[in-house]
């Protein structure tokens, strides 16, 4: 089991990592102690074997993550500001993303500025009928500054990053679906038991491989990297693990792969 702490809840089922942000007095919104503890538990989990993938969801079902806690920041000068920014990328945001496991985020209500990056960030993104979502920066008079301008656009293309960003307009569950932004949609209700439906499969498949295969994901849309070359690398190393061995094995042998993630 991964620890609890003040405003993160985690508890592990069946092999799934669920981590609640739990701020719900607050709309589970994003203040420096939040990301420190998310952090923590995700680096601790990143070593627990018996942890395949993780859903992070938020408290109540009101809000998954409602931004960032505007009265923390409210203050900052130039240099705060760019601080605030490059720490978050780097414990969260592009941390998540380039995570060793699955991440899903289910999306239980509103996901606003920080909320929609922190989704955007998950490999995964299933969302409640319920739920609104947008990035409402330039209302403050300030931009998305944990990968919003980079992150919506790769998904729902540059035209429609654009029109949400500048507009600051919320979309429903139905559009998010629409535009990419969205894997599947569901009722309150069902969010779970959908987000452990994806990660049922995913248990049965080799760790080793899931893992590279994010690796590779990404490389495509890193532009210091070619992302061909990376998949020619990883897919070589992958007849050097375990996993491939025991895959070929049990395809040839007729039977279901025990994965080791080696």
């Amino acid at each position: 089991m991964v620890a609890t702490s003040e405003f993160i809840l985690s508890e592990v089922k069946n092999g799934v990592l669920v981590i609640t942000i739990n701020r719900p007095d607050k709309l589970n919104s994003l203040n420096k102690q939040t990301i420190e503890e998310l952090h923590e538990t995700l680096v601790e989990a990143e070593n627990i074997n018996e942890i395949k993938s993780v859903i992070l969801t938020g408290a109540g079902n009101k809000a998954f993550v409602a931004g960032a806690d505007i009265a923390e920041f409210a203050n900052f000068s130039i240099e705060q500001g760019k601080q605030l920014s490059s720490i978050g990328h780097f414990k969260i945001f592009n941390f998540i993303e380039n995570y060793s496991k699955p991440i899903i985020a289910a999306v239980n209500g509103f996901a606003l500025g920080g909320g929609l990056e922190l989704a955007l960030a998950c490999h995964i993104r299933v969302v409640a009928e319920n739920a609104k979502l947008g990035l409402p920066e330039v209302s403050l008079g300030v931009i998305p500054g944990y990968g919003g301008t980079q992150r919506l656009a790769q998904i729902v293309g540059k035209g429609k990053a654009f029109e949400m960003i500048l507009t600051a307009d919320m979309i429903n569950a139905v559009d998010a679906l629409k535009w990419g932004l969205a894997n599947y949609t569901t009722t309150q209700e069902e969010l779970l038991n959908k987000c452990f439906e994806i990660t049922t499969k995913i248990a049965s498949k080799s760790p080793t491989a899931i893992k590279t295969a994010i690796k590779v994901i990404n490389a495509g849309y890193n532009n210091k990297l070619n992302g061909f070359e990376v998949e020619i690398e990883e897919f070589g190393k992958s007849f050097g693990t375990a996993d491939f061995k025991e895959g070929v094995s049990a395809f040839m042998e007729k039977r279901k792969a025990n994965f080791s993630g080696n």
